[in-house]
Parts: C-alpha cells; sequence; structure tokens
C-alpha cells in the first residue's frame, strides 16, 4: 500500500512538472521525485514513532525526576543570568529528533525548577500532584480536546459535570449551585463577581451586559483589609477598578472585624452591595465569621462572594467543617484544585448559588454554535470559550482519593503544619505570629544583635535564605500586620514525619549557625 502511494504522488508531481521537462529541464524533475521520495518515507516512518518515542523518553524524565525528589534541592537558587544561559536560545531553521529536544529542556529546565513535588516545598499555597492526577492530565493532552461544549467534546463535558456535582458534595454546597472549572482561583473569582456583577445591576434594573457601566447605578463593595490581590485584579478586569473596594479593619489573625463591617454596612444598607469574605486567610489561616456576616448581608439583598481557594476544603474534614459553617449560606465561592486537592496546574472551581445570573455573565451566541439542550456546555458558563478539559484530572483524583482520602489529606497536613509551627517555636531567637489554624502558619526569626523591625526583618530574611541555599526545604519571606514573616504552608500530599524532621533540622541549623 505505501509503495502504491509513493508511485500515485509521483506520477501527480511528474504531470505537474511537465512543462518544465519540455524545457529541458529534466534534472530538476529527477532531484523533486527523489526529495518527494525521501520527504513521504520520512513521513510515515515519524507516523510510527512521533508519538510513541518521544511520550517514552517523557515517562522516563518525568519517573526520574520523582524518583530524585527526595534528594534534590527543594528551591532552584539560580539567578536568571544562569538560567537563561542553559537554553538554546537560537529560533531553528530546521527541525530535530523530539527524543533530544526533551532531553535537552529537562536539563537546561531541572536547575530552575521549584520542587513543589517535593514534601519539603512550604513557600506558596501549592500542592503537588498525586500520580493519578499526573497520568489523567497525560492522556488529557494526548486527547487533545476542546473542552468549551459537549458536541465538541463529548466526554469532556461528562466528567466535568460529574467532577462537578462531586465538587459540591465534598465542599457541602447547595446542589442545585452552578460551576465553572478554570485556570485557578483568580478566574474564579472574575467568575463569580461577574455574576455578582449581573445580579446585582440586573436587581437595580440595568442590563450590565448590554448597556456597560456608563449611566449605570451606583454599587459598593465592602471587603477586609487582608484580601487577596487576586480580588484587586478581578474587580480591575471587570470594570469595578479598586477605588471601589472599602476595607474594614481586620483583627490580630487576618479576621474581619464583624462589628466594623456592621457599622461600615449600615452607613448605606440600600445600596447594592457586593460583600467579600475569606475562607482561610492566606498567612494565618483564619475564617471570617460568616455566621454573623452573611445574614446581614443578605438582610439587604447583597451578594457575598467567598475567596476559599484552599480553605473552603475545610470542609471535607469532620475536624475542621466547624470552621466554614454557614458558608453553604453565601451566594459564590471560589476555590482550587491545584491547591489542596492536588490536581495539576492550572485547575480552579468557580461555583455560585444563582445559575441564571452565572449563565447571563458568561453566555454568548455566534451562528456556528448550538447549545445542547440536555447536556452541559461549559463555555456558556465559563470566561473561556475554547480551553483544556480540566475535568478529567479532578475526576481522576476524587476518585483515587475518595471523601476519606481527601479527608485524610487535609488532616495530615494540617497536622504537619502544626508540627513544624511547634517545634521551631522553640527554638532560639524564634517567634511564632501565628499558629495554624489549619495548614498555614506564620514564625519570625528574632536578631539577636538588634532590637528593631527592621533588625528582626532582615535577620528573618537571612535565616530564610539559609534554609532554602541548603535545599532541605523550601520558604518565602511575608509581611503580616507590620512584621516580616516566614510563612508555613503546607498542602502537598507528599509530606510525611520524616520531611518534617528534616525540616525542623535545617530552620534549627540556619538558626544555630548565627
Amino acid at each position: 500500500m505505501e509503495n502504491i502511494q509513493v508511485f500515485l504522488i509521483v506520477i501527480v508531481k511528474c504531470l505537474s512538472m511537465t512543462v518544465i521537462f519540455m524545457e529541458g529541464k529534466s534534472s530538476i524533475i529527477e532531484n523533486n521525485i527523489a526529495a518527494l521520495i525521501h520527504s513521504h518515507h520520512r513521513l510515515n516512518v515519524m507516523s510510527l514513532n512521533q508519538y510513541k518515542a518521544p511520550l517514552h523518553k517523557a515517562l522516563q524524565l518525568s519517573e526520574d525526576f520523582f524518583d530524585t525528589l527526595d534528594s534534590t534541592p527543594v528551591g532552584s537558587m539560580k539567578s536568571h543570568e544562569e538560567l537563561l544561559s542553559l537554553w538554546d536560545q537560537k529560533l531553528p531553521e530546521t527541525g530535530m529528533d523530539p527524543e533530544q529536544i526533551l532531553i535537552d529542556m529537562d536539563k537546561a529546565a531541572r536547575p530552575g525548577l521549584h520542587l513543589s513535588q517535593s514534601g519539603r516545598f512550604f513557600s506558596w499555597v501549592i500542592g503537588g500532584s498525586y500520580p493519578t492526577g499526573v497520568a489523567a492530565d497525560w492522556l488529557t493532552s494526548a486527547w487533545d480536546q476542546n473542552a468549551g461544549m459537549f458536541t465538541v467534546a463529548p466526554a469532556a463535558s461528562i466528567a466535568e459535570e460529574i467532577a462537578g456535582k462531586w465538587l459540591k458534595q465534598i465542599l457541602n454546597l447547595p446542589v442545585d449551585a452552578s460551576f465553572a472549572f478554570v485556570t485557578g482561583c483568580q478566574m474564579a473569582h472574575f467568575t463569580c463577581l461577574a455574576a455578582a456583577r449581573n445580579h446585582l445591576f440586573h436587581q437595580a434594573g440595568w442590563d450590565i451586559e448590554a448597556k456597560g457601566f456608563y449611566g449605570a447605578p451606583r454599587i459598593r463593595v465592602i471587603c477586609g483589609d487582608q484580601k487577596h490581590s487576586t480580588i484587586n485584579r478581578a474587580m480591575r478586569m471587570l470594570g469595578f477598578g479598586t477605588d471601589i473596594l472599602t476595607d474594614v479593619p481586620s483583627d490580630e489573625y487576618g479576621r474581619i472585624n464583624v462589628a466594623l463591617f456592621e457599622k461600615e454596612f449600615m452607613k448605606e444598607p440600600d445600596v447594592p452591595t457586593l460583600v467579600l469574605l475569606q475562607a482561610g486567610d492566606l498567612n494565618t489561616g483564619v475564617y471570617d465569621d460568616f455566621n454573623a456576616i452573611i445574614p446581614l448581608a443578605h438582610k439587604f439583598n447583597a451578594w457575598v462572594h467567598v475567596d476559599g481557594a484552599f480553605g473552603l476544603w475545610a470542609s471535607a474534614s469532620k475536624h475542621l467543617s466547624h470552621l466554614t459553617k454557614g458558608i453553604e449560606t453565601a451566594d459564590s465561592w471560589a476555590t482550587d484544585g491545584h491547591k489542596w486537592l492536588n490536581v495539576p496546574y492550572d485547575c480552579g472551581y468557580a461555583l455560585t448559588a444563582h445559575p441564571e445570573a452565572h449563565y447571563r455573565s458568561m453566555s454568548q451566541q455566534a451562528s456556528y454554535v448550538f447549545e445542547d439542550q440536555t447536556a452541559r456546555d461549559s463555555m456558556y458558563w465559563n470566561p473561556e470559550f475554547s480551553r483544556r478539559a480540566r475535568g478529567f484530572a479532578t475526576y481522576a483524583v476524587i476518585k483515587e482519593l475518595g471523601t476519606q482520602g481527601i479527608e485524610e489529606l487535609v488532616d495530615r497536613t494540617c497536622a504537619h503544619a502544626r508540627s513544624i509551627v511547634e517545634q521551631a517555636g522553640k527554638l532560639p531567637h524564634t517567634e511564632i505570629v501565628a499558629m495554624p489554624v489549619i495548614n498555614q502558619g506564620l514564625i519570625r526569626f528574632l536578631d539577636p544583635k538588634g532590637n528593631s523591625e527592621k533588625d528582626h526583618a532582615a535577620y528573618t530574611e537571612k535565616v530564610i535564605h539559609e534554609i532554602n541555599e541548603s535545599g532541605e526545604a523550601f520558604f518565602q519571606p511575608v509581611t503580616f500586620k507590620g512584621k516580616r514573616c516566614m510563612r508555613v504552608s503546607v498542602s502537598g500530599w507528599r509530606t510525611s514525619d520524616e520531611d518534617v524532621r528534616r525540616t525542623v533540622a535545617a530552620i534549627r541549623e540556619a538558626v544555630s549557625g548565627e
């Protein structure tokens, strides 16, 4: 069959070159035919190997990466210039062997990787990825589905529909809540707040989707002073701007002061209002008082949005679910899968208690788009039109863990966070700023030769640098309530008792090395 194909291609090419032949340029034909046959043969060989060989090499390199996690420095300490020099920056004129490309990429990338998959990575709220999640993500890439519509990607739509239902059960949210799989909590905020914007303007008799903000009635936004920066970006992207935000002072741990919130809210109770609350402060892990704030807001028809990037997962634990009591009465919730659920990046979830407002804010029609009347078309709930099929990895990880496994993951990582902070807090020159409520804690290091906040801040950064340079663990500094601290964030499934021991030993060495 292959020979017949080559023969037919050669015949067609020869016919197309008749004029040239008549002009006495037969050598051109000969060269062209030879090149064509060689090219066709190469394509046929590639058709057999172009998938298998690179995938096998990727598997080999990935296995080596995972096998060396415990013996490789957790954080990259290389400079930008050093890392840039490792990559071939010349734009290639001709292609090269796929396997060699992967080998070269792996060699160049490894020195610049923070090992967020490690059990001793505590810098940001980044979970590792469960093996089943990684494998499902590979399959997602292999299947290459555009998950915007059921008719375009039926299996992707079904997997997302099931995973979305499971998420609502795990997080104890209303069964009829709408949802969207997005890139992360930034876009989850954007999606939820777009629905909130639609809802509030709709109540005020204004079609924000058609008319925009010009001439629109006034809306106010009330939040705590410890809100995450993604809230600010979402407000900018939605056209509200950041000046609209009214910050209510928080207590020493970052919770909104309820009395001050009520005072601020009652200044203009009849103005359409958006209230932003936190489930799990980024630094201390504390929760706003949902049972006190949400009923007041709803009394005056305000929309309450909850930033639960990681803290919403406390609902999955019998030991911690009291922290989220009342959260189910809010109007929208944003959380991540690539944090505490430990699915691969990028994966976030936006959920709302008002599907009609959610739909109005995101739906868009086109002449070539036909909404399925029975299946779920995610493009009507998502800010993206074309997008990755994120539901597969979420489905796989939930199947791997089950509700018991998710609860155990949450409880275990919280216990490890407390253990690190407790043990480190007993070391010389160390102060516990915030004991973990869940999986986030703060400690700082006091300069034995200085007394000012500036001295302690510099000393804290010095100790963190020495810990990171040892390769045993990886932390980042953060400023909380005017104090420079080391944040302890534990959300990766690999963290073990041995990882805690090694981490505390590294902190002890950095402090005693003074």
